[in-house]
């Protein structure tokens, strides 16, 4: 017997019910990393060119997600990948868009067969034998709770939501604020009770709407095609979610991702460790794609001088130095995006140099954002993206090295008298890493929609036992 062929036979997990495991076979595990479940056809999508195959309810299979994927992810029942941990594309997106996923799953893609009926229980991560055309009673047992939907009588939180009891226990001090890939979910979106958007990324737009490399554009003269698409996108979200802000992350993609856009091949270098690469701030203020960043901040200036959306302001990823912050201030300002009343520049800490000169930092922008997932992986030395080390318990927010870096963050921001916020799975996944963000003083913490309503509840909770402690003078 092999090993693939043992580890199919093997009996399923004890926390399994008796109704899941019965007549199951158990076929491949993997990181539970957005709850749900379903059943449908196993569909392998190596690459861009195989997205088309995908249709409604279709289990996407492949070795790892890539943002060019999104317009079959959008049509998936599930997605089961090889590779990644919970901070994944995978992982990240999947949450956003309500599918249930499992992240390194190692070889599901050599046990799993095209056009295999699957069950899979992503809330415990697992991946049954179906073949039953439907299991709509076991499908039902399995599935998550879900956001309800609003009607016009409603509470715009929806019902569940709605009554005077939950609305006064979920009332913080603390903003909760949303992530968000794209215009995709909004109408998913706009009605939870988020007080903004602590991150909208960018790199789906620009994968899913624009396709093109925007140096590609650049040197065929076709910028405005970029500006207007990526105006477009991020202006749409803007607009749902006006008044309440909106922070704009420039774009993050590495090289590998910018590389499967229109015109990339020849225009990015093959690096062997892009996750540490050209992206960022460094990309920014390059020559070689200086001209694409202005695009990007041209679509910003349009979205609020245009389309009227002051409510949105940016976000500057992976800075490593303060040469590189002034150097795209520079840049901004010379496009017209300079602070004032309603438009911020926001810093993303993800970067051990920027911990160590917080202050310098802060001195800089109108506020800092802590990129959690990112300073992990980098002041651990773990790749976030690795199964073997996700699995193994190495990457941990909660290490009191990051614990210790964040403090240092946090605590700069406030002798700068600027907000502080943090944007990554952390605080939605552990309560106590929830817990020292508060007491640390964090301003605001913005999650995935999943997580919204959970992560609330957390932060009244302990903002409740802080306020409760000060009075009993402990």
């Amino acid at each position: 017997m092999t090993q693939n062929e043992k580890h199919a036979t093997e009996k399923a997990p004890s926390d399994l019910s008796g109704i899941i495991a019965r007549g199951k076979k158990l076929l491949c595990r993997g990181l539970a990393a957005s709850p749900g479940s379903a059943v449908g056809r196993v569909v392998f999508v190596p690459g861009t060119s195989e997205i088309s195959k995908v249709v409604d309810g279709d289990i996407i299979v492949a070795k790892m997600t890539t943002p060019d994927m999104v317009p079959a992810l959008r049509k998936a029942g599930a997605v089961v990948t090889d590779e990644g941990g919970r901070t994944c594309h995978a992982a990240i997106l999947s949450r956003e868009l309500g599918i249930p996923c499992i992240v390194g799953a190692r070889n599901a893609t050599k046990i799993l067969f095209e056009g295999q009926r699957v069950l899979v229980d992503a809330t415990r991560g697992v991946v049954f034998q179906s073949e039953e055309e439907a299991e709509p009673d076991l499908v039902q047992t399995l599935r998550p709770i879900t956001i309800p939907a609003v009607t016009s009588k409603e509470s715009p939180v929806g019902p569940a939501l709605s009554r005077p009891e939950c609305i006064a226990a979920c009332v913080t001090a603390t903003k909760i604020f949303l992530n968000i890939e794209g215009p995709a979910a909004l109408e998913r979106l706009t009605p939870l009770p988020a007080d903004g958007v602590g991150l909208l990324r960018t790199e789906f737009i620009f994968s899913d709407e624009v396709g093109i490399h925007p140096m590609y554009l650049v040197r065929t003269k076709q910028g405005s095609l970029f500006v207007d698409k990526l105006a477009e996108g991020i202006g749409a979200v803007a607009r749902a979610f006006f008044p309440r802000p909106v922070l704009v992350r420039f774009s993050d993609f590495r090289t590998n991702d910018f590389r499967k856009l229109k015109g990339g091949q020849e225009l990015e270098p093959e690096e062997s460790n892009p996750m540490i690469g050209w992206r960022g701030a460094s990309r920014y203020i390059s020559p070689d794609y200086e001209e694409g960043f202005r695009l990007e901040c041209r679509a910003v200036k349009k979205v609020r001088d245009e389309l009227g959306n002051t409510n949105l302001s940016v976000i500057i990823p992976f800075v490593r130095t303060l040469k590189e912050m002034d150097l795209v201030k520079a840049i901004l300002a010379s496009e017209g995006l300079v602070s004032d009343a309603s438009f911020k520049i926001w810093l993303m800490a993800e970067v051990p140099s920027v911990v160590f000169q917080a202050d310098a930092f802060a001195s800089k922008v109108d506020g800092i954002t802590i990129g959690s997932n990112d300073l992990t992986q980098l002041i651990l030395g773990v790749d976030r993206d690795s199964a073997a080390l996700g699995s193994m318990g190495y990457f941990d927010e909660r290490h009191p090295a990051v614990l210790q870096a964040i403090s240092l963050v946090i605590g700069a921001s406030r002798r700068a008298g600027i907000p502080c916020s943090v944007c990554g799975e952390g605080p939605s996944v552990f309560p106590d890493f929830a817990e020292h963000l508060v007491r640390q003083g964090i301003d605001s913490i913005s999650v995935n929609a999943d997580a919204l309503t959970y992560t609330r509840r957390i932060v009244a909770s302990v903002e409740q036992k802080i306020v409760l402690d000060a009075l009993r003078g402990k």
